[in-house]
C-alpha cells in the first residue's frame, strides 16, 4: 500500500500534475488578455463577440504608441548597456579574486537585486536633481531613465555573465597566453565567443526588466517622457479598455518571437560547440 502511494508512478503524476498548475498559473491570464483584446465589449471580462477594433483604436492612440516607442528604445539602449558594464563586472569579479575593494564592489554591483526599487529610484532621484542644481545637467527624462534602468539591469547581467565564466576552463585561455597571445586577444578570440550565449541571454533579461518597469520611471521620468507602463498605470487608475490588451498583445507577440530567435541563436551555436570539440578529439 506504502508503494502504491508513494512510489515512482504516484511521484511522476504529482510531478506532472504541480507542473501543469504552475504553467497553468503563469499562462492563464496571458492568454486570456490576448483572448479579450478581440472582444467586442469594452467591458473587461464580458464576451460579446470578435472584433479588431481595439487595434485599429491602437494605432490611432498616439499616447500609447509614443510611449510604447519610448519604452522600446529605452529597453533596446538599456539592454546593449547593461550586458556591456555587467559582462566587465563579471570578468572583474571572477578573475580578479584579489584587489583591494573587492567586496565592495561586489556589494555595490549586486546591491539593486536586494534594494526596494522604490530605495533606488529615489535615491537616483535625489542625486539627479542635486546634481542638475549644481551642474544644470541632466534634466529628468529619457536619459535619468536609461540611467537607472542601466542600474538595474548591469546587476542581473553580471549575475548571468559571472554563472557562464565560472563554468569555463580556465587552462584553454592560459593555452592561449602560452602559444603567445596578449590578454586582449585572449579575451577577444577564446572568452568572449564561450560566453557569448551568456551575454544574449542578459541582453533579453534586462531589455524585458526596461520594458515593463514602473517604479523607476515614475521616479526618474520627466514631461515628455512617459513610458508605456506608465501610462498605462495613470490608465489603470480611471479603468482601462481593451486597448491596453490590445498594446500587451503586441507586446507578447514581439516579445515571443525575440525569444524563439534568441533561442534558436543558442541552440545552434551550442551544437556548433560540440562539433567543434568533437572534431578537434578526433584530430588528436
Amino acid at each position: 500500500m506504502t508503494r502504491a502511494l508513494f512510489g515512482p508512478r504516484a511521484a511522476r503524476t504529482t510531478a506532472r500534475t504541480w507542473l501543469v498548475m504552475v504553467y497553468a498559473f503563469l499562462f492563464l491570464p496571458i492568454i486570456a488578455l490576448v483572448v479579450y483584446s478581440f472582444n467586442d465589449s469594452p467591458v473587461p471580462g464580458v464576451w460579446e463577440g470578435f472584433t479588431f477594433k481595439w487595434y485599429a483604436a491602437l494605432v490611432r492612440d498616439r499616447e500609447i504608441i509614443a510611449g510604447l516607442w519610448l519604452s522600446m528604445k529605452i529597453a533596446f539602449f538599456t539592454a546593449c548597456g547593461s550586458v556591456v558594464l555587467g559582462t566587465l563586472a563579471a570578468f572583474t569579479l571572477n578573475k580578479y579574486r584579489r584587489f583591494r575593494g573587492r567586496t565592495l564592489f561586489s556589494g555595490m554591483v549586486n546591491a539593486p537585486l536586494v534594494m526596494p526599487e522604490v530605495i533606488v529610484g529615489l535615491s537616483l532621484l535625489l542625486m539627479l536633481v542635486s546634481l542638475q542644481r549644481l551642474t544644470g545637467f541632466p534634466e529628468r527624462g529619457a536619459f535619468t531613465i536609461w540611467l537607472g534602468h542601466v542600474l538595474l539591469g548591469m546587476a542581473y547581467a553580471t549575475v548571468v555573465v559571472q554563472a557562464r565564466l565560472q563554468e569555463l576552463n580556465p587552462q584553454l585561455e592560459e593555452a592561449a597566453m602560452d602559444l603567445g597571445a596578449r590578454p586582449a586577444q585572449v579575451f577577444r578570440l577564446v572568452t568572449l565567443p564561450m560566453i557569448t550565449q551568456s551575454m544574449l541571454s542578459a541582453w533579453l533579461l534586462t531589455f524585458t526588466i526596461s520594458l515593463d518597469d514602473v517604479v523607476l520611471s515614475a521616479f526618474l521620468s520627466g514631461p515628455g517622457s512617459t513610458t508605456m507602463p506608465l501610462v498605462i498605470f495613470s490608465r489603470a487608475r480611471l479603468g482601462l479598455n481593451p486597448t491596453v490588451n490590445a498594446v500587451a498583445t503586441v507586446i507578447i507577440v514581439l516579445v515571443s518571437i525575440g525569444v524563439i530567435v534568441a533561442s534558436y541563436l543558442i541552440a545552434r551555436a551550442e551544437r556548433e560547440r560540440i562539433r567543434a570539440m568533437a572534431a578537434a578529439r578526433r584530430e588528436e
